[in-house]
C-alpha cells in the first residue's frame, strides 16, 4: 500500500486549518471557505470531533429551512499556546487557546543574574502559574526577546540575562521541563506580527522598536523576514545617525538618547523625563534635533533598501518619535521621491510582544498538527 496521504487526508486537514482560523463558525460557512461538498464537510467534521479538536455548540440565530445549524468550535481541551515577551525590565507570559483567544497573562520585573537552570526554573514557574487555568498539552512556546535571535543565538549588545535566554541550553532546559517545543525571535519581529494580525491591508513594512536596545524587523508580502546570521536586521549597531559618531542605537534606544543626554547638559533620572518634565531649553533642543536626523536616518535606510508602503515606530520613545515626526516627514520628502506612510503605534509595554510571539506560536502549532495528521495517515496506509 502507499505511504503518500491521499486527497482525503489534505481534504480532512484543510477543514481542521479553516477551522482554527476562523472558529466559532457554521457548517455553511466552512463549506464557502473549503468549496467541498456538504457531505465531505460533515464527515470530516465528525472525525476531528472524535479526534477531540472540534465541538459543537450553541445555535445559528439566523432562521432558516431546515435543522438549525450549530457552531463548530475548538475545545480548550485541543491545547493551549505560549507566548513570551522577555525585555530588560519586564516579563510577559501570554497563554491563548488554539484560536488564539486568550485564557490568562502575568507581567512581572524580569529576572536578573543566576545561571542558565536558575533563570530556566524561574522561567518555567512563571509559564505554570500563567497556565494552570489552560487546559489540553502545551503545544507551542514561542520567546521574543531584544534583537535578532535566529536559531538560538544572540546579537552583540543584548543584555547578559537575554543572552543566556537565547542560548540553547536554556532553550534545551525549558523544552525538557515543559515537555513542549520552544522557538526564540525578536521582539521587533513579535511586535510587528501584532500589527499584521490587527490589520489585514498591510503588505510590505518596516518596523523600529526603541527600548532599551533598537530593534528592527520587516515583512514582504506579510512575510516577516528571517536571516541566516544574528547580523541580520541589527541596523542600529552598523548604521551611523548622520549626527557626529553616533550610531543609531546611541540616539534611538533608551539607553544610548540617555547617555546622549546626559552628556548635552541634561540631568535626566530617566528618559521618561526628556518629554515629561521641563528641561533646559537650549540642551533640550540638541537632543530633539540629533533625534530627528536620527529617524530620518532610519527611515530612509529603509526606504531606499526595501521600499517598504509603511514603517512603524514602537517603544518607549513613541512619545519623542510623535513629537518629531511632522519635521521628520517634511525633511523625507526634500530627499525621497515617495515617502513612506510613518506610524508611530501605542503598544502594552510586555503584552503587545508576547500577543505577537503567541501568533508565531499559532501557526507553529496549526503546522505541526496538520503535519501530525499527514503523517498519521502515512502510517495508517504503510504495509
Amino acid at each position: 500500500m502507499s505511504s503518500i496521504p491521499t486527497a482525503r487526508d489534505y481534504t480532512k486537514a484543510s477543514v481542521l486549518d479553516a477551522v482554527l482560523s476562523e472558529a466559532p463558525l457554521t457548517r455553511t460557512k466552512l463549506i464557502e471557505l473549503t468549496r467541498l461538498s456538504q457531505a465531505t464537510v460533515s464527515r470530516k467534521v465528525d472525525e476531528l470531533r472524535f479526534e477531540g479538536f472540534l465541538v459543537e455548540q450553541g445555535v445559528d440565530s439566523v432562521v432558516r429551512r431546515g435543522r438549525p445549524s450549530t457552531y463548530l468550535d475548538v475545545p480548550g481541551t485541543a491545547g493551549h499556546i505560549v507566548g513570551i515577551s522577555f525585555g530588560a525590565q519586564t516579563t510577559c507570559v501570554l497563554v491563548t487557546d488554539l484560536r488564539g483567544r486568550e485564557i490568562r497573562h502575568l507581567i512581572v520585573p524580569s529576572h536578573e543574574g543566576g545561571d542558565v537552570v536558575t533563570t530556566a526554573k524561574w522561567l518555567a514557574d512563571l509559564i505554570a502559574k500563567t497556565t494552570d487555568s489552560a487546559e489540553g498539552p502545551l503545544r507551542q512556546i514561542v520567546a521574543a526577546v531584544s534583537g535578532r535571535a535566529p536559531h538560538g543565538t544572540t546579537r552583540s549588545g543584548t543584555p547578559e540575562t537575554r543572552k543566556n535566554f537565547m542560548d540553547s541550553p536554556l532553550q534545551n532546559c525549558l523544552e525538557e521541563r515543559l515537555k513542549a517545543p520552544m522557538t526564540v525571535e525578536g521582539d521587533a519581529s513579535a511586535s510587528l506580527r501584532g500589527i499584521l494580525k490587527d490589520d489585514a491591508s498591510i503588505g510590505n513594512a518596516a518596523l523600529f522598536m526603541l527600548s532599551t536596545v533598537l530593534t528592527f524587523a520587516s515583512c514582504t508580502d506579510r512575510e516577516i523576514a528571517k536571516g541566516r546570521s544574528p547580523a541580520f536586521g541589527d541596523l542600529g549597531g552598523v548604521l551611523y545617525s548622520g549626527v557626529g559618531n553616533e550610531s543609531l542605537d546611541g540616539l534611538l534606544s533608551t539607553k544610548g538618547l540617555l547617555q546622549f543626554s546626559r552628556g548635552r547638559g541634561l540631568a535626566l533620572e530617566g528618559i521618561e523625563a526628556l518629554w515629561s518634565q521641563p528641561q533646559e531649553a537650549a540642551s533640550r533642543a540638541e537632543v530633539m534635533e540629533a533625534f530627528t536626523t536620527a529617524i530620518v536616518t532610519a527611515v530612509g535606510a529603509v526606504a531606499v533598501t526595501l521600499d517598504p508602503e509603511s514603517v512603524y515606530f514602537v517603544g518607549r520613545l513613541s512619545p519623542l518619535v510623535d513629537e518629531v515626526l511632522p519635521e521628520a516627514r517634511r525633511r523625507l520628502a526634500q530627499n525621497l521621491a515617495v515617502v513612506p506612510e510613518i506610524r508611530v503605534v501605542s503598544q502594552v509595554v510586555g503584552l503587545s510582544v508576547a500577543r505577537g510571539a503567541a501568533y508565531a506560536g499559532l501557526a507553529l502549532a496549526q503546522s505541526r498538527l496538520r503535519e501530525s495528521m499527514l503523517e498519521a495517515s502515512r502510517e495508517s496506509h504503510s504495509p
